[in-house]
């Protein structure tokens, strides 16, 4: 049995309610519920039908050691139980619970970056926290959603292969906004940067800033992960990493004051665009590991024979080039959403079941 507790039930984390629901798994079952102010504990088992109206009307308060403490409790004495915490968050004062989450021998599956991404320190901790406790994370998610980037990495580095470059577009955002501002087609008049932002935003790709998405920093973080779980020492403060907002829009005081500047700098991308397609290339934003040259978070350009140049949507492309793979291994695909994210992290939760012999 894997007792489950779900801490945030947001989008993600109620999408992944559903997609287990209607999975009828039954060794699957959900002891606890919590968001930012209540929490539902069942030993027994919550209601997948009622969950939402329970909490709503629950008189506990959140308490993160509680949940943590009623969870695994819910495996001691009972052969073949194993307890999981699943992080829907991206708060780092969660993040920081792991290492005692995992003490506990409570396994871990998440979607949240900053777990992973920010000290180094709490990156060791967490693994090896894990190792003593014999308790498993997973982490599929916070790279790519559903995209299978992180478990093919650790293939390649557990296999003995050389990774001599990994390269990729990993935000869905920033995917969607050059791949039609910057278009491999000559024949396709590209639209204003800025009106492709306000369309982006008002689709909802953009967080409620979009200077958030601009920044790279969601990309940085990622880059981080990668590198890391590749085997090197990186951290977001020696990361390089282009902001691409123009600096007289960074300071801006709201999102809406930037929405509203943001034509003013449809000319200085229009050049970069320009440039890039006298050269007969596109703009792509793109992170990049490799060991030798360093790591980057960029705007780049890239020849129309080139695979990122073919891209459409949001979609997210991965290219792994490593001793067993000179051709790179590309990966490619909805890199975003709630549904590919539960999905990512569904099949984290199903690793879990088969260490244990449950599936």
């Amino acid at each position: 049995m894997l007792n489950l507790a779900i801490v945030g039930p947001g989008l993600v984390g109620s999408e992944f309610i559903a997609q287990i629901t209607r999975a009828k798994l039954p060794f699957v079952r959900i002891v606890a519920i919590s968001n930012s102010r209540r929490m539902l504990l069942n030993a027994n088992g919550l209601s997948p039908a009622s969950w939402t109206t329970d909490l709503a009307a629950s008189s506990t308060q959140t308490d993160l050691a509680e949940l943590a403490r009623h969870t695994a409790s819910t495996a001691t004495g009972t052969p073949g139980t194993r307890s999981v915490i699943v992080d829907c968050t991206s708060s780092e004062h969660v993040a920081k619970q792991y290492p005692n989450w995992l003490g506990q021998g409570l396994s871990i599956v998440t979607p949240n970056k900053k777990a992973f991404s920010g000290d180094s320190a709490l990156w060791k901790d967490i693994f090896e926290s894990a190792k003593k406790s014999k308790s498993l994370v997973y982490h599929e998610s916070t790279v790519g959603a559903g995209l299978p980037i992180l478990s093919t990495l650790k293939d390649l580095v557990e296999t003995g292969d050389s990774i001599s470059r990994i390269e990729g577009i990993f935000s869905g955002t920033l995917s969607y906004l050059f791949n039609n501002f910057s278009s491999p087609s000559p024949t396709v008049a590209s639209a204003s940067f800025s009106s492709i932002v306000t369309k982006a935003k008002s689709l909802g790709y953009t967080e409620p800033d979009p200077r958030d998405d601009l920044n790279g920093m969601d990309v940085a973080r990622k880059v981080v992960i990668l590198a890391r779980v590749a085997g090197l020492e990186l951290d977001l403060k020696t990361l390089e990493v282009q902001n691409i907002v123009p600096k007289e829009l960074q300071s801006a005081t709201s999102a809406e004051e930037f929405m509203k500047a943001l034509p003013s700098a449809d000319k200085h991308f229009d050049a970069l665009n320009e440039e890039a397609r006298k050269e007969g290339c596109v703009l792509r934003y793109v992170g990049c590991v490799d060991p030798v040259n360093g790591c980057s978070v960029k705007l780049a350009k890239y020849p129309l024979s080139h695979p990122f140049a073919a891209l459409t949507g949001s979609d997210n492309i991965v290219a792994f080039t490593t001793s067993y793979f000179p051709s790179p291994l590309i990966i490619q695909g909805a890199g975003a959403g709630a549904a590919v994210t539960s999905f990512g992290m569904f099949s984290d939760l199903l690793k879990i079941a088969r260490v244990n012999g449950l599936c």
